[in-house]
């Protein structure tokens, strides 16, 4: 199992040198990758409905602060040399897909082939609206369009495109990225749209296990999400053993037990022993990524919540 984590791009956390530390030290502790999540404005007023708990409110929006996601990442590309760097996920609509393909080439190239394009086609229509990005209700095929534009740049020495929300011929795009045939895309969103989109043009399915509207916090419902992903792939006879799988559980709590929507102990929470049993199960249903949330109130406190999941629970899941 790779277990990653995550590094605050809001409030006291995110000073440079705070997160430089914090992900020099996830590398030094053994942790796989580093992730990176993305906004580019918040805006003051918020009626769109948060997916990811049950109330729908955006916590994070308070303050408007939010630092942008592809510039930290290749920040901290500089400031490591071994874990891989996770956009977790990039919101695909938000940013013109050329330019993005080579501003995530460019990461690839810059930190020796350790980018992973965790993505996602976001849920914030007043944000798409700020920014002047494409409509927000066509936000699924204009993600699928941009992927496709970024495999068509990344591996094409001779590229060319002609969709509904970008065209190109005749240029010239390089350098490639350092991993062949390209990054590896982890498609993130739990509804059918998404499962398809994961199949058919990702590498690997990442949801987050939060979404009351489309619930994958338990084993047995994300074994059932990940099957209809396999699924979708044989339908467009591609071969479902080509994908990869990974999960986000953002509840992670290594201070005592929560209890479940079933009245038992959440998995994820309580000992170490707990914790790690929680992972070999979760490997054994063809997971092989997991995504903590080790965010503290202060680099120390964080500081030591990756030493004890290093030395106690890593060890104990392997």
């Amino acid at each position: 199992m790779e277990f990653g984590f995550g590094v605050p791009t809001r409030g006291p956390l995110s000073a440079p040198e705070i997160m430089a530390a914090l992900a020099a030290k996830g590398e030094e502790l053994g942790f796989g990758f580093v992730n990176v999540s993305d906004h580019v404005v918040i805006p003051r007023n918020i009626d769109s409905i948060y997916p990811y708990n049950e109330s729908g409110e955006f916590a994070g929006g308070d303050s408007g602060e939010c630092l942008d996601q592809l510039a930290t990442i290749a920040f901290l590309a500089g400031n490591t040399s071994k874990i891989r760097l996770l956009s977790s996920v990039m919101v695909l609509p938000h940013r013109p897909p050329v330019l993005t393909a080579k501003m995530l080439a460019t990461i690839d190239v810059l930190s020796n082939g350790r980018l992973i394009l965790g993505c996602g086609v976001g849920w914030m229509r007043e944000e798409f609206e700020a920014l002047g990005a494409e409509p927000f209700d066509e936000r699924g095929a204009v993600g699928s369009e941009y992927i496709r534009i970024f495999k068509e740049l990344w591996t094409n020495d001779n590229p060319s495109f002609d969709g509904n929300y970008a065209s190109f011929s005749d240029v010239t795009f390089a350098p490639k990225p350092v991993q062949t045939p390209h990054p590896p895309i982890w498609v993130g969103g739990e509804s059918p749209p998404a499962l398809r989109r994961a199949a058919l043009l990702g590498d690997a399915w990442y949801p987050i296990g939060t979404n009351p509207a489309f619930p994958v916090g338990t084993l047995e419902q994300y074994s059932q999400y990940a099957d209809r992903v396999r699924d979708y792939a044989r339908r467009a006879d591609r071969d479902p053993d080509e994908l990869d799988f990974a999960y986000s559980a953002s509840w992670f709590d290594d201070t005592g037990a929560q209890t479940g929507p079933e009245g038992n102990r959440r998995s994820f929470t309580g000992t170490p022993e707990q914790i790690a049993g929680d992972v070999k199960a979760h490997e054994e249903i063809g997971i092989k990524h997991l995504v903590f949330n080790f965010q503290s109130a202060t680099q120390e406190e964080m500081t030591n919540r990756l030493e004890q999941f290093a030395e106690k629970v890593i060890p104990l899941a392997g």
